[in-house]
């Protein structure tokens, strides 16, 4: 395994980020075909033997039981000063608006209850999961800024916004002596390249590390098409929400991860992630499996030379915006968003 330091922090990671989404009880939330406890132990561990110091997961995981799981496992199998711990916090509810919550008690709130989910008396990256359109700015930084102080958080991150959204947070926590982001999480990989516009050179300047989630398109680009389905390509609606639409267009640079691929005596998987890493810091590589970590775990030492990696970049041509940052706008901040926080207590 290969490491780098996570943008303008002090932590140090691994070039792959185990993400945890597939982690959790699939009775109590978005999806079905996440995996249980036990499953969730193994990769885990398989993933400390391999290197992987770097676990991402999020309070709107299962209802709270990825985090709950990876807690667990961490504390079996790491030592806790050896692992970096990332977890996400959601916007208000309206019926939180409507409380009279405010944006720094929701922060405290979403913080306590996955500090409790995970076993643990901090993260060492709280991540803004999604851009919040009805809270102040100034009340999302100062609420983060408290936790960072408080020691719940060593530092902050923030994922689905736009380039202009995170210079302006940048900006404010500048002008008021707030913590500041030092890592996006946003949609990034082979067949959807849109965060190269603005948000990759933005990221490049600042010193922002690029930790990207749906790296594999949610297994799209490590395999070919028909040859077998998974229970999550089946079952994900959200996963064939964000990819159907462009599978046509897509399926002209899948052809060619596959070919790469076959001429190198790699899997797709390998080219897919081996890409992605001369573009970013360390990409979040979902595992429901032992085989999906140990595949990611190999990327790291592949070497695509200049004409390859052109190779695979030739056919893209623009996308829509898909996922979140499709769904998140602020005509919809009203309506129920596919990533809640299930049937938690938040305390």
């Amino acid at each position: 395994m290969k490491y780098t330091k996570l943008g303008n922090s002090e932590l140090t990671v691994s070039r792959i980020c185990m993400g945890c989404m597939g982690f959790g009880d699939p009775e109590r939330g978005q999806h079905s075909w996440t995996v249980d406890e036990e499953h969730t132990r193994e990769i885990v561990r398989r993933g400390l033997e391999l290197g992987v110091n770097f676990y991402d997961t999020a309070i709107a995981y299962q209802s709270g039981t990825s985090e709950q799981y990876l807690g667990r496992a961490l504390r079996d199998f790491a030592d806790r000063d050896k692992v970096v711990v990332a977890t996400k916090f959601l916007p208000r509810t309206p019926q939180e608006i409507e409380s009279g919550v405010t944006g720094q008690q929701h922060i405290e709130n979403m913080i306590n209850t996955s500090l409790s989910n995970l076993g643990m008396d901090y993260v060492d990256l709280y991540i803004y999961h999604m851009w919040d359109w009805k809270t102040p700015l100034y009340d999302i930084l100062d609420g983060l800024d408290r936790v960072v102080k408080a020691g719940k958080a060593r530092y902050i991150g923030i994922s689905n916004c736009f380039a202009w959204q995170l210079a302006k947070a940048q900006a404010l926590a500048d002008k008021e002596g707030f913590s500041k982001f030092v890592s996006v999480q946003g949609h990034y990989n082979l067949i959807f390249r849109e965060e190269e516009r603005e948000m990759v050179p933005y990221c490049r300047e600042e010193n922002i590390a690029l930790t990207p989630y749906s790296a594999l398109a949610s297994g799209r680009l490590s395999r070919t098409a028909g040859s077998g389905d998974t229970k999550r390509a089946a079952e994900d609606a959200y996963a064939k929400f964000k990819y159907d639409a462009t599978a046509q267009q897509d399926s002209v640079i899948i052809d060619r991860v596959s070919e790469l691929a076959e001429k190198r005596g790699v899997t797709m998987t390998e080219i897919s992630l081996g890409w992605l890493l001369t573009k970013v810091s360390s990409p979040v590589v979902g595992a429901t499996k032992l085989s999906h970590i140990e595949g990611a775990a190999k990327a790291v030492e592949l070497e695509l030379t200049a004409d390859e990696i052109a190779y695979l970049e030739e056919p893209y041509v623009p996308h829509p915006l898909a996922g979140v940052m499709a769904q998140n706008k602020p005509e919809n901040a009203d309506k129920k968003h596919v990533w809640t926080t299930g049937d938690q207590t938040i305390k």
